[in-house]
């Protein structure tokens, strides 16, 4: 099974929804006259890391942002896997991920379970309590945002659940960008599955961000990579070429969970 996706590396204007959605809504309309049958976006492209006015600028059980991206959808035809917004729960303030298939219907939500603290994340908002997994097109799958990346067994758990593609958002700083490859290249090799990874690009009052959005195989090679200016990328996968991958190596037949 073949799929066509387009990964948004956009700017992001801190703390303005109204200006972001426009622009959302201009870059899935274009990346669908470019063929694209899914599209990528990146973590909290609503209002960038304006944390401390989430108050203000979080949306209600993130009921407006699905409504406009279960619109998109449909108008278009198209899966959206609606990178990270603001949500304003009665838990608290989450950061949370968005999939809509091409009927509009909502999919999955998963909020981010590990919060970045050198963002002061922890001070703003509450963790979600989501599994990761869901099924879009028949095809098992997960969602991830940003700093999870970093702790392997929160993606191996999913992958062991039978995850052929992970999708990670991200508004990872430029700083680190070796990182963001590095560790996203590991997930892919050690997980053997697909990985599409959208960064935003751009900058807010303290961060720099580094694009470098990538599709990565099963074996962790990359498909495509999105260097560091604001754009729009095109690529394909073969979901055939996981079963391939696992069969040549068969890791998880080959696992001794009782040991760790």
């Amino acid at each position: 099974m073949q799929k066509k996706i387009a990964l948004i590396q956009m700017d992001v204007t801190y703390g303005d929804p109204k200006v972001n959605f426009a622009r959302v809504n201009k870059w899935v309309k274009d990346a669908v006259q470019s063929g694209a049958e899914m599209v990528v976006l990146p973590e909290l492209w609503d209002t960038g890391y304006d944390l401390k006015r989430f108050d203000v600028l979080a949306d209600k059980d993130a009921h407006a942002t699905t409504e406009f991206l279960s619109d998109l959808a449909k108008q278009h035809n198209v899966t959206i896997i609606g990178g990270s917004v603001a949500e304003d729960s009665k838990d608290g303030m989450k950061n949370t991920m968005l999939v809509i298939d091409q009927n509009g219907k909502l999919v999955h939500k998963y909020s981010k379970l590990h919060l970045f603290q050198l963002m002061d994340e922890h001070l703003h908002l509450v963790e979600g309590q989501d599994e990761a997994d869901f099924e879009l097109d028949g095809v098992p799958s997960a969602g991830f945002i940003c700093y999870d990346i970093r702790f392997p067994e929160w993606l191996r758990k999913s992958a062991v659940n039978g995850a052929k593609v992970m999708y990670v958002v991200a508004e990872w700083p430029k700083s680190r960008i070796d990182h963001w490859r590095t560790l996203l290249q590991a997930r892919a090799i050690e997980n053997q599955c697909y990985v599409i990874a959208c960064n935003r690009i751009g900058s807010d009052p303290n961060n720099e961000f580094g694009g470098m959005s990538l599709v990565m195989d099963p074996w962790g090679e990359i498909i495509t990579e999105g260097g560091s200016e604001e754009k729009m990328i095109l690529s394909e996968i073969d979901l055939d070429k996981v079963d391939e991958v696992r069969k040549r190596i068969p890791i998880f037949q080959d696992r001794r969970a009782e040991w760790y």
